[in-house]
C-alpha cells in the first residue's frame, strides 16, 4: 500500500510539473498577445510583473508595500526572445501613436463595463460601498449606539458574506453594523492605479467608516483575507478597539512571501480546488483571461444559471464571485495574502500589548487555510483564544451555522463589555 500511494505521488508530481511547464508558455504567450491589444485598444499598455526591468521600476515605486511574490514568480519563458521582440514593437508602436489616441478609460477593455460594475464611478468621494444595520437609523448617525461592529469578507467575497449570515440573528439592538465591501470587490471603487496594499485597504475602511462615523470604539470582525486586513486596521487603532474575531485566517507567522505563496497555492493538479487557486495565484495573464471570459461576461452566465436553475435570483455567492477586476483580485491576493503575513506578528503583539481581546475560529474541514495556521498563532500567541469548529469548513462555519455564530459573537462583545465595567 505504502508502495502504491508512493507511485501515485510521483505520477502527480511528474503531470503537475508537465501541466504547469506548459501554463508557463501559455502565460508568456498571453503577456505578449495582451501588450499588442492593449496597445490597440488603449493606446498603451502598462506594464505587468513578467520582466525584471518593469518589476523593478513598479517595485521601486511602493517601496516595502508590494510583495516579493509580484515579481518572483518563475517562469523559464518570461525573458525568451519574443517578449524582448514585444517590448521593442510596443515601444515603437507607443511613439507612432498620436497623444490624442491614447486614452485612460475607468475600467479596462477585458472587464466589465455594465451599469452595475460600474455604480461605483457615480461615487464622487472614492468611499467604500458599506452596508449599515443600526437600530436608531438605517443611516450613518453621529450619535452612535453602545457598540460598533465592523466586518470584513474575505478575497471574492463582498458584504452579502455578513448581511445575508449574521445581519439578520444578531439579536440585541444596541449594535450598530457595519458591512462593507472591501476595495476592489462587490460594490466598492476598483481604481485602476491602485496596488490593493494592505495599507491601501486600511485607509479606505477608515475614511468610509472610522471617520464619518466618528468611531470612538468598535469591535471588528473578520473572515479568511480580511482576517489580515482587520488586524492591520486593529492595530492602528489599538486604543479605541474592543476586540478581533478572526475566522479562517491565513496566518503564517515569520514566512518568506514565496513560501506563502507556497503553502497556499501549491502547484499541483488535485483536488481540483488547488489547481484553480494556483492557476490564478501563480499565473498574471491567465488570470486576466478567465477574468475577462468570467468575470467580464458574467450577465451571461448568471443567465445560464439561472436557466439551469429554474429561478429567477442567484445565489449572492456566485455574484460574489464576479464582482472585482483582475487587477483588484490579482494585487489583493499577493499585496495583502502573501505580502501581508509578514506584518501579521507586528500587529497581534501591538493588540496584546494594548489588551485587546482577540479570539480565533476555523472549521476542522477547512481546505483552504491549512489547520495548522490556527495552532501557530496560538502557539505564538498563547493569550488568543481559539475554537476549532468540528464538521465546519472556510465558510460554513458562519453560512452553515449562522444562529450560532452570531450568539458566540455576541457573548465576547459583551465579554469585553464586562471587562471595561470591572
Amino acid at each position: 500500500m505504502s508502495f502504491q500511494r508512493k507511485s501515485g505521488t510521483a505520477i502527480h508530481v511528474a503531470l503537475s510539473s508537465i501541466v504547469f511547464f506548459f501554463l508557463d508558455l501559455i502565460d508568456a504567450i498571453l503577456c505578449v498577445v495582451y501588450k499588442f491589444v492593449d496597445e490597440i485598444l488603449e493606446g498603451k499598455s502598462r506594464d505587468c510583473y513578467c520582466t525584471a526591468a518593469a518589476a523593478s521600476q513598479i517595485q521601486t515605486t511602493c517601496e516595502n508595500e508590494l510583495s516579493e511574490t509580484l515579481f518572483r514568480r518563475r517562469n523559464i519563458f518570461q525573458e525568451m526572445w519574443f517578449l524582448g521582440f514585444a517590448r521593442k514593437f510596443k515601444s515603437k508602436l507607443s511613439r507612432e501613436m498620436k497623444i490624442s489616441e491614447i486614452h485612460e478609460s475607468v475600467n479596462r477593455w477585458s472587464d466589465c463595463g455594465c451599469q452595475s460594475c460600474n455604480s461605483w464611478t457615480k461615487n464622487e468621494d472614492g468611499n467604500l460601498h458599506v452596508v449599515v444595520k443600526d437600530s436608531t437609523s438605517p443611516e450613518y448617525s453621529v450619535q452612535e449606539p453602545s457598540e460598533n461592529v465592523i466586518f470584513i469578507h474575505g478575497f471574492m467575497g463582498s458584504s452579502h458574506f455578513w448581511t445575508e449570515t449574521v445581519f439578520e440573528l444578531i439579536k440585541k439592538d444596541d449594535y450598530r453594523l457595519f458591512a462593507i465591501d472591501l476595495l476592489g470587490f462587490g460594490d466598492s471603487p476598483k481604481p485602476r492605479d491602485s496596488f490593493y496594499t494592505l495599507r491601501d485597504h486600511v485607509e479606505t475602511i477608515e475614511r468610509s467608516v472610522i471617520k464619518p462615523c466618528q468611531l470612538d470604539s468598535f469591535h471588528v470582525v473578520a473572515h479568511s483575507m480580511g482576517c489580515l486586513i482587520a488586524l492591520a486596521l486593529a492595530a492602528k487603532h489599538s486604543n479605541i478597539v474592543k476586540s478581533v474575531t478572526l475566522v479562517a485566517p491565513p496566518y503564517f507567522p515569520s514566512s518568506v512571501e514565496g513560501s506563502v505563496l507556497n503553502r497556499i497555492a501549491k502547484k499541483r493538479l488535485w483536488p481540483p480546488l488547488a489547481f484553480g487557486t494556483a492557476v490564478m495565484s501563480w499565473y498574471e495573464h491567465i488570470g486576466r483571461c478567465v477574468c475577462f471570459i468570467i468575470c467580464k461576461h458574467h450577465k451571461i452566465w448568471e443567465w445560464l444559471i439561472k436557466l439551469y436553475m429554474g429561478k429567477r435570483e442567484i445565489p449572492w455567492k456566485i455574484k460574489d464571485i464576479t464582482r472585482h477586476t483582475h487587477h483588484s483580485a490579482w494585487h489583493s491576493m499577493h499585496n495583502v495574502i502573501c505580502g501581508g503575513s509578514k506584518f501579521a506578528d507586528e500587529h497581534l503583539e501591538t493588540l496584546i500589548n494594548s489588551g485587546v481581546k482577540i479570539h480565533l475560529m476555523q472549521g476542522d474541514r477547512d481546505k483552504i487555510v491549512p489547520s495548522h495556521c490556527s495552532s501557530n498563532m496560538k502557539r505564538r500567541f498563547p493569550s488568543v483564544e481559539v475554537d476549532i469548529i468540528a464538521g465546519a469548513d472556510h465558510d460554513s462555519m458562519i453560512s452553515g451555522r449562522g444562529e450560532e455564530f452570531a450568539e458566540k459573537l455576541e457573548s465576547i462583545w459583551c465579554s469585553c463589555r464586562t471587562v471595561s465595567v470591572t
